[in-house]
């Protein structure tokens, strides 16, 4: 029989029946409530297994259910950050959820700084690691991971001495291995890198990310095939690593395998179509490729600017003055502001503005520091590398600088940030000098560009309003490097060498055969081409052959690779005539080679891309070396070479006809940039009034 309330308790503890059974119940309450937030030991081996044989989907949805039951579970919500992680799903919600009902578990943390990491919040990951090591100093997991976040950050040797710690813990640490190795790459000491690439592979040899950034080593060497068989092998391993995919597509397209880099691209767009990175890939690669109708490539770029409008939040409203004599703050967007040819391009015409007019603060997306780099920061009143920025938050930086006018000199190219620009950080924004089309982005306002380069009906393909500078959009800056005009090598040789020292993957089966009929025309010449591809034997083998399927010998095809600067230069010494390719022509390799004396022969194209060399010739005031179409071509040089003394003559003195051009006078240039920088002002101006 059931005791009554007030009987003594059969337990004989003395207490009534209903005081005892009160105090049972307080006591175990906890129990019941922690089992109501936790899943079963078999619910718990489910996941597991899901989590151990890489069904991430189906992961998701079993602990999406379990959450229903358990919804302060901090170990089901851990594991579907991880499922949303494998998945490129936005994890952060989840691993931050968790953090609250397990705050001291060190995995779930480590997930949380990982999860910031990747959405470039690298302050709070940072201090989500040093809170796991403030309890446990000697997690190496937590090491390692901010050594990842602190190279993100530009902070190298703090970076490598926290990895290197991580292994003093754990000598066979992978991640912290390939963590070390982007650390030592990033500080250019390359063999170092490579070891600790390797020595991650040796203990893991299926580790994606490790041969994944061995190939970019690689590919920075210009060792291309040893890069695309890195990549291959991430992908046999992961065949959904949208990185591995980007990357192949990048040493395919160096290696002049347009069809087959396409379609990498197109697969990592395939598995994430908003990778926007992989896109831009698709829109520089399509400048490389002859008859693409500019309808399609401005579809394209539409494309690209919808994806990342769709990222971004646009400011509305800017701190600027509309006051049109005023100093104008001009800010600088690029990954190039070094010894690159933009850096080239830039740096004179920086240093010759005058001072309290424009005011430049940078935004380098490089952690590359060299001269170049520090002679461009002197004319910089601000500079900000923000390589480890978000889009957001660099967006942010832009407007709290006050930035008036913004100019993105990097396009669809490496280390670009164009992404930043759909956030409208600056009342007008600019592309200028690193690309040579249409952005894309509805929030560009303007493209620079100048008569020759852009004709008036080319406009229609563009995004942006066309402003064009009344001379050239290019000057040069003189290069530093002491090597002097040579005589025309053709009158002790005996024969003519053409030369080419641009990217080889701008020489499309097109431009061999043009050139081949060149080389055909003037009998007995020679052609010297130089590009980092040619460090490769395969590559030089390939360029044979296609000359050959031309009817041109080995013997008249002259190959070299990448040398240092000055050897780059003396190698003109052996060049008379300079072939420009198409329909990607030569910018920074065509000034060069009229500074050292060796005119440059162009096929006039229509776009804007195609005419560079038009619009450098035009001004350097050879407009006898521009040819009409590829007949055109051929009979200017033989024409050219037809007079070796008349040739010899225009090269002693091309140095100084150059320098005294539109395309080196950097001051000229200054002016008239100034010029159309508050034009444009003074249409924003008058559109606040």
């Amino acid at each position: 029989m059931k005791p009554e309330k007030n009987d003594p308790c059969p337990c004989g503890s003395g207490k009534t029946y209903e005081k005892c059974c009160q105090e049972w119940y307080q006591s175990t309450k906890p129990k019941f409530a922690e089992k109501k937030t936790a899943p079963t030991a078999a619910e718990c081996s489910q996941l597991e297994a899901l989590l151990k044989t890489g069904h991430s989907a189906e992961l998701e949805r079993q602990t999406r259910l379990l959450l229903e039951q358990y919804p302060e579970s901090g170990y089901v919500l851990n594991l579907l950050g991880v499922s949303l992680q494998m998945q490129g799903k936005d994890n952060l919600f989840a691993f931050e959820k968790a953090a609250k009902f397990l705050p001291n578990d060190v995995n779930v943390l480590n997930n949380l700084g990982n999860a910031l990491s990747d959405l470039n919040r690298l302050d709070e990951a940072e201090a989500i690691y040093r809170r796991v090591l403030h309890n446990n100093p000697l997690n190496a997991m937590a090491l390692s991971n901010m050594g990842a976040a602190l190279r993100c950050m530009g902070r190298l040797n703090e970076a490598e001495a926290i990895c290197r710690r991580a292994l003093q813990i754990k000598h066979d640490f992978v991640e912290a291995h390939n963590n070390l190795g982007n650390i030592l790459e990033d500080q250019g000491r390359i063999s170092e890198a490579e070891a600790s690439y390797r020595r991650a592979l040796e203990i893991r040899p299926n580790q994606v990310d490790a041969h994944n950034n061995l190939g970019n080593l690689f590919l920075r060497l210009g060792q291309f095939f040893k890069a695309e068989a890195c990549y291959r092998r991430a992908l046999e391993i992961k065949p959904d690593c949208i990185e591995a995919y980007g990357n192949l597509g990048n040493v395919l397209q160096s290696l002049g395998k347009f069809d087959e880099a396409v379609l990498s691209y197109q697969r990592a767009l395939e598995i994430k179509p908003d990778f926007a990175d992989a896109l831009s890939n698709l829109l520089f690669i399509y400048n490389l490729l002859p008859d693409q109708p500019p309808a399609k490539l401005l579809a394209e770029a539409r494309r690209y600017g919808e994806l990342v409008a769709r990222q971004a939040r646009p400011y509305k409203s800017w701190n600027g003055v509309p006051d049109i004599a005023r100093c104008l703050r001009v800010g600088l967007v690029s990954g190039d502001l070094r010894e690159h040819a933009v850096g080239f391009f830039l740096e004179g015409a920086l240093s010759a503005h005058a001072a309290g007019r424009l005011e430049f603060t940078a935004y380098s997306n490089h952690h590359c520091i060299d001269a170049v780099t520090g002679r461009i920061k002197k004319s910089c009143r601000g500079w900000h590398s923000v390589a480890a920025l978000s889009d957001e938050n660099l967006a942010r930086l832009i407007h709290d600088d006050g930035i008036d006018i913004l100019l993105d000199l990097s396009g669809h190219t490496s280390h670009d940030r164009l992404p930043v620009f759909a956030w409208k950080p600056a009342p007008i924004q600019v592309a200028w000098l690193g690309y040579f089309a249409t952005t894309g982005v509805a929030a560009m306002d303007y493209l620079i560009a100048d008569p020759w380069t852009l004709p008036e009906t080319e406009g229609i393909y563009f995004t942006e309003k066309i402003w064009r500078l009344p001379e050239t959009r290019l000057c040069f800056t003189p290069p530093d490097t002491d090597v002097a005009v040579a005589p025309l090598p053709a009158l002790t040789n005996g024969y003519v060498t053409f030369g080419c020292f641009n990217n080889l993957a701008k020489m499309n089966d097109n431009v061999v055969a043009l050139w081949a009929r060149v080389l055909e025309s003037v009998p007995g010449s020679r052609l010297l081409l130089k590009a980092k591809q040619l460090n490769e034997i395969v590559v030089r083998q390939s360029v044979v052959e296609r000359f050959a399927a031309h009817g041109i010998g080995a013997d008249r095809i002259l190959l070299e690779g990448s040398e240092a600067r000055a050897k780059y230069f003396a190698a003109y010494h052996r060049v008379d005539i300079a072939l420009d390719p198409f329909p990607f022509t030569g910018g920074t390799t065509s000034a060069e080679g009229l500074w050292m004396g060796v005119p440059v022969l162009t096929l006039e194209g229509e776009r804007f891309l195609s005419r560079q060399g038009v619009g450098l010739l035009m001004n350097a005031g050879l407009p006898e070396w521009v040819a009409a179409d590829a007949d055109d071509y051929v009979t200017k040089a033989i024409s050219h070479t037809g007079d070796l003394q008349r040739l010899a003559t225009l090269r002693s003195g091309l140095r100084q006809q150059v320098l005294a051009s539109p395309i080196f006078d950097a001051p000229r240039f200054a002016r008239n940039l100034e010029a159309a920088l508050r034009g444009m002002w003074a249409q924003w101006c008058d559109q606040q009034q």
